[in-house]
């Protein structure tokens, strides 16, 4: 029998419906956005950085299937008075503003989040007059260490996770997002492709708009 692929959130396993034992898949219920924050609504993990969270563990187990599951849509935040602005203050919206103080991607101010640590430079794509991105792109990527290249590996890049052998990766095998997933106002999309959301299960549906080489190292 032809094998599918379970549709809960957290398996993405290969199965068959005559290889399908109860306890064969591992998968979360449904997850939870909130000021940056990601969280599972079943184990209470989280983490602010979306790759890592979608690489935490499934808590719940039970049989593969081929129904997407059912997510209960979120309630609407209560509407609180919103008090009048003090004119003796001195620091602009931007600065007040929770999410670009932490360093995340604000729909109110732009895309530009505020720099918390500014401990990296310019002035070396200065001197060579262009920006580090320039340079940064020009440059090949780093050569990985396989020890094996029939081994096969899971992607890492964000809209992929496909299974694939480095002896037949190549400079557009991997459809991917280059990101940064964007979660705002009960809203999920790619800032790279422009397109949000409201469910996080047609957010997880959005087609990837890059391609590239299949990647199984999350930090390169």
């Amino acid at each position: 029998m032809a094998k599918v692929r379970c549709q809960r959130i957290g398996c993405d396993a290969m199965f068959s419906e005559d290889d399908n034992p109860d306890g064969s898949c591992t998968y979360h219920d449904a997850p939870l956005f909130h000021d940056g924050m990601k969280e599972w609504s079943c184990c209470k993990k989280r983490s602010h950085d979306f790759s890592l969270f979608l690489e935490i563990p499934g808590c719940k187990t039970g049989k593969h299937t081929t129904e997407k599951p059912v997510l209960a849509k979120a309630a609407a935040a209560p509407k609180l008075p919103v008090s009048a602005p003090t004119p003796t203050t001195n620091l602009s919206s931007k600065d007040a503003c929770s999410r670009c103080r932490q360093g995340f991607f604000c729909s109110d101010h732009g895309s530009q989040a505020r720099v918390l640590n500014p401990k990296t430079s310019t002035a070396s794509g200065d001197v060579l007059g262009g920006s580090n991105s320039d340079l940064q792109a020009a440059q090949p990527p780093p050569a990985k260490k396989i020890t094996d290249i029939n081994q096969p590996q899971i992607c890492k890049n964000k809209g992929c996770g496909k299974t694939f052998k480095e002896r037949d990766n190549y400079d557009t095998a991997c459809s991917y997002h280059p990101g940064p997933a964007v979660f705002h106002d009960r809203m999920r999309g790619w800032k790279c492709c422009d397109i949000h959301v409201k469910e996080f299960d047609e957010f997880m549906s959005i087609p990837p708009c890059a391609k590239g080489w299949h990647n199984a190292d999350p930090l390169s």
